[in-house]
């Protein structure tokens, strides 16, 4: 049923995917804007999105007649790029302005928290491990996010920019190598 192993996994995929830590400087812009993030709506938010995709997910796809290796593997290109995107700093996937218009929902929820590299990320996952240590890592990952949404202004004076930048590229790579292990083990099934 639980496995430590597969638990830390996939935390440690979720917290690469999700890359919280990545997002500091936007929840900070945000704050500012803004005045204030609720940070348990956005955490909440998220959760509920992680879930439901997590058991709707395949469901979805069957509706559009896709595989899960397929998936998987479309999700690995996915998690691959947002890799690329943490190790070169440069952006290949671009936000509608428009979706910075409000805080807490647009953009933290979604798609900063549960967006398409999570949910992708939530159904290549489940191809590859138990949907209960999913459930485990998800609930990681939320405790962190809220962790940090509360303490962004304090993570900010503590780590620096320069602290900021290595933690992304340090998780850029694991999620590297995890996306090409899910790639390969999708890509004979």
């Amino acid at each position: 049923m639980f496995n430590f192993k597969e638990i830390i996994s996939v935390s440690l995929i979720l917290f690469s995917v999700i890359d919280i830590l990545g997002s500091v400087p936007i929840i900070i812009d945000l704050r500012k804007k803004f005045g204030h993030v609720q940070s348990e709506k956005a955490t909440i938010v998220s959760g509920v999105i992680m879930v439901i995709f997590l058991f709707l997910g395949e469901s979805i796809l069957n509706l559009f007649g896709i595989d899960i290796n397929s998936f998987a593997i479309a999700g690995a290109i996915v998690m691959f790029l947002l890799g690329m995107e943490m190790i070169l700093g440069r952006q290949f996937f671009r936000s509608d302005p428009e979706e910075m218009k409000s805080a807490s929902i647009v953009p933290l929820a979604f798609p900063l928290i549960a967006g398409a590299g999570t949910m992708t990320t939530l159904v290549s996952l489940k191809a590859e491990f138990s949907t209960y240590n999913i459930l485990v890592g998800i609930a990681v990952n939320l405790i962190f996010v809220y962790l940090v949404l509360k303490t962004c202004g304090w993570l900010e004076r503590k780590i620096g920019t320069a602290g900021f930048n290595i933690l992304r590229k340090v998780f850029g790579i694991v999620l590297l190598a995890i996306a090409i292990k899910i790639f390969k083990n999708h890509l004979l099934a």
